[in-house]
């Protein structure tokens, strides 16, 4: 899945720069490829983690809430004002409050990973939005 989005991200930044003359589909890159990133060590420490479920379907659960942007980003509002990482995170939220209702603490799960993926997900934004030259020569990389 991580490799595929990955390519697919790429094809269709090729496809809406060259056939549809859009200007700025190499800065959002930045999304899919973060979104890509997160999935996959979300995923793979799940898997690593499988014998410990409490560990294991947190991690899963923050993985499936990551790939929500796409279908929260639809929403012209959400997506123009850079609300739907804010979505994401309110959705894993609901992960955390069912922890302090059931078990009365947050899992250490959501403690390492829910601040990790905020970071990530602003740095995804920066540079997206302000598209600095190093991200810019990445992108030209990448994209030809």
């Amino acid at each position: 899945m991580v490799g595929l989005g990955t390519a697919i991200a790429i094809i269709m930044a090729r496809f809406d720069a060259v056939q549809l003359h859009h200007s700025g589909t190499d800065a959002f890159l930045s999304i899919p490829f973060y979104d890509m990133i997160a999935f996959g060590v979300c995923l793979a420490l799940a898997v690593y983690w499988r014998k410990r479920p409490e560990f294991h379907r947190r991690l899963v659960f923050i993985a499936t809430c990551g790939l929500m942007d796409a279908p929260l980003g639809r929403f012209d509002f959400i997506f123009g004002h850079n609300l739907f990482y804010l979505c994401l995170d309110l959705l894993m939220v609901l992960g955390v409050a069912r922890d302090l209702i059931v078990d009365r603490r947050v899992h250490t799960v959501y403690l390492y990973a829910l601040p990790a993926l905020i970071v990530g997900q602003n740095l995804a934004i920066y540079m997206w939005r302000i598209n600095p030259f190093w991200w810019r020569a990445i992108t030209h990389a990448i994209l030809g």
